[in-house]
């Protein structure tokens, strides 16, 4: 049986006094992750550094009202919800008992500033409202341009959680990346110094 990463030394600077926050969202999910389908059998020696400090580090980018498409096991959206209680955040998933996860984790943990939508992105009512839209691990940047942008206000972004191949998936989002007018499209690398491999984001204007 694999055990639970130890929790890392940048974990206490990163998430200052919401560390025990970040804690008991991480024993939650660690006990609970594998059965109920939120992370795989060979997550647990990495759920620190691979997900909760790879999702945390991004939390200075995002203000105002924020949506995470396919949040999934609250990757990245409960985490940044607890790194920043000053913003609102907005969990969109589809699956029903990955929602009910993210009803518990929300009421277990007294997140107030955390909405949780059980629909798919294109799936949106609400129109073009947010500041911002986040993703982790949901999919190419080419077919997650459109779910993202249309929830976006006229000068919000998209802040999305990608890996090392983010410069490939803008190259091959081109034609997407012009349909919906987005501006300043860039990777930039977040949590340098912090933790051992930095979160590469993908950032664009939408207009």
């Amino acid at each position: 049986m694999t055990s639970l990463e130890a929790e890392p030394a940048a974990a206490v600077e990163i998430f200052g006094d919401r560390i025990d926050t970040a804690r008991a969202f991480t024993s939650a999910l660690a006990a609970h992750g594998e059965e109920r389908g939120l992370i795989g059998p060979l997550e647990l020696p990495r759920l620190w550094t691979r997900h909760i400090l790879n999702s945390a580090v991004a939390a200075p980018l995002f203000s105002g009202r924020v949506g995470d498409v396919g949040s999934g096991a609250g990757l990245p959206g409960i985490v940044l919800a607890i790194a920043r209680p000053d913003v609102e955040w907005v969990l969109i998933e589809p699956m029903e008992r990955r929602v009910a996860w993210l009803n518990e984790q929300v009421r277990d943990l007294a997140l107030d500033n955390v909405e949780v939508l059980r629909d798919r992105a294109e799936d949106w009512k609400r129109g073009p409202v947010l500041d911002a839209v986040t993703a982790r691990a949901v999919s190419a940047l080419r077919t997650l341009v459109p779910l993202t942008a249309p929830l976006v206000r006229d000068g919000g972004e998209l802040i999305l959680l990608k890996g090392a191949n983010a410069a490939n998936e803008i190259a091959a989002a081109e034609k997407v990346i012009r349909k919906f007018r987005l501006s300043n499209v860039r990777v930039e690398p977040v949590g340098e110094g912090l933790i051992e491999e930095p979160t590469r984001v993908i950032r664009a204007t939408v207009r």
